[in-house]
């Protein structure tokens, strides 16, 4: 087992000992596992780089963010596939979210002319929400039920959208990364074979997402339908069924991923399945939701898996910050975070039936969590080692999602809490 891996597991276990104590007090577990990632990864910073630049180090945030996705699309409770929030929800997904991308693309190629290349990738890195680490904040009574379910709707949709676009345009930065980082007489070579291969990805981008989605489709629908009826006959017991779950999106993801044949993208046949296997595991009951008992194992495994990841994005910090810090890349992080979220939010709900409170509350609460860190990891280990614009992605990347851990997971609750109590004393 890599040093890496078997430090991060005993840091997570030492966590899990003593995380209920340490929450009750206000302590953030993705603060404190960040924390502990730079503790343990510090005394040797350049290994821990090198171990994240691996393809064994890849194949693993793969498949954590296979995992991420399925249980992502999994949350939404409710009706249908938007849980009674169909008109938010397609606003923010198809008006929103492309809108911010598109924004945060262009601000970044203005303050940070340099990461041209990659400015694509950092946008669908660093714009789409993960609800990881605002768990406290969701909890709180003050925050309005509406602004809730809309925020967890479209923090189950976002990253699976994402998904293949920032495929395509990671693909595009590494062939031409490649090309002008060779020597003058393999360029040439090097910038034919890379546009050969993006435009392989570019001309199969569409096959492999329909070919994705049916697998999900074909998947989900028909272990949803078995369970449901093995279920109900007696056949399937509680444990069985969690088992089921757990090894879903591994077997969506190893099926579209190890067969050539099938040429399909993993992390959307993950994320499908898991809204098929939802759909049709809830049809007919009275509500929506598949019941907690058979969701505990990967709900369980899911706080694992991001466990690890808040406790890599502690050692990718020190690499990230190690060579200094350029205060452009620092701006970047403030507005992703901030105008580059809430404009496009709150313009995409203009006319809507959410009130004007609850768009800012939904644009300022916007944390960006796990499946950023595991899109930057991707990233880092694709573009070549040592590039500038693999140190961009880095260092932007991981501003964003700890300044995110700092609003949304530490600022945001008490702001929330005491403007909560304020309301509770004037109505008393």
């Amino acid at each position: 087992m890599p040093p890496l891996v078997l430090i991060g597991l005993a840091a997570v276990a030492l966590w899990s000992l003593v995380s209920h104590r340490f929450e009750r007090w206000g302590i953030a577990g993705p603060a404190a596992l960040i924390a502990l990632g730079a503790l343990t990864t510090g005394w040797n910073v350049t290994a821990f780089a090198e171990a994240i630049d691996t393809q064994v180090s890849a194949n693993v945030v793969e498949l954590i963010l296979a995992i991420l996705l399925f249980t992502d699309a999994m949350e939404v409770r409710g009706r249908g596939l938007f849980g009674g929030e169909r008109n938010a929800t397609l606003r923010l997904l198809l008006i929103a979210l492309p809108l911010s991308i598109l924004l945060a693309a262009v601000v970044s190629v203005f303050l940070i002319p340099d990461a041209l290349l990659v400015a694509l990738v950092i946008a669908c890195i660093v714009m789409p929400i993960d609800l990881a680490p605002a768990a406290r904040m969701l909890k709180l009574g003050s925050l309005p039920p509406r602004v809730r379910s809309i925020l967890t709707i479209e923090g189950g949709y976002n990253d699976g959208l994402v998904a293949p676009f920032f495929g395509m345009s990671l693909a595009m930065a590494v062939a031409i990364t490649k090309a002008i980082d060779a020597q003058p007489g393999d360029q040439n070579r090097i910038l034919d074979q890379g546009i050969e291969d993006f435009a392989r990805v570019f001309v199969n981008a569409a096959p492999s997402i329909l070919a994705a989605i049916a697998v999900g489709i074909a998947l989900g629908t028909g272990l949803g339908l078995a369970v449901r009826r093995l279920h109900r006959a007696g056949w399937a017991s509680d444990a069985g069924i969690r088992l089921v779950t757990m090894l879903l999106p591994l077997i969506a993801f190893g099926i579209t991923t190890s067969i050539p044949e099938i040429n399909a993208n993993g992390f959307v046949a993950a994320f499908v399945t898991g809204l098929a296997y939802r759909i049709m595991r809830t049809r007919g009951m009275e509500v929506r939701s598949i019941p907690h008992t058979e969701l505990r194992f990967i709900d369980e495994v899911g706080v694992l898996t991001t466990n690890f990841v808040w406790f890599m994005l502690g050692g990718t910090m020190l690499v990230a910050f190690s060579g200094g810090v350029d205060w452009r890349l620092i701006v970047f992080a403030v507005l992703a975070l901030t105008v580059l979220r809430i404009g496009p939010v709150y313009l995409s709900l203009l006319r809507s039936t959410v009130p004007r409170r609850d768009r800012l509350l939904i644009g300022a609460l916007g944390p960006r969590g796990t499946a950023s860190i595991v899109f930057t990891l991707i990233a880092y280990n694709a573009l070549p080692s040592g590039s500038m614009e693999a140190d961009f992605v880095l260092v932007v990347a991981v501003a964003t999602v700890v300044g995110s851990v700092i609003i949304h997971g530490v600022i945001a609750p008490a702001l929330l809490d005491g403007w909560g109590r304020r309301r509770g004393s004037v109505s008393g």
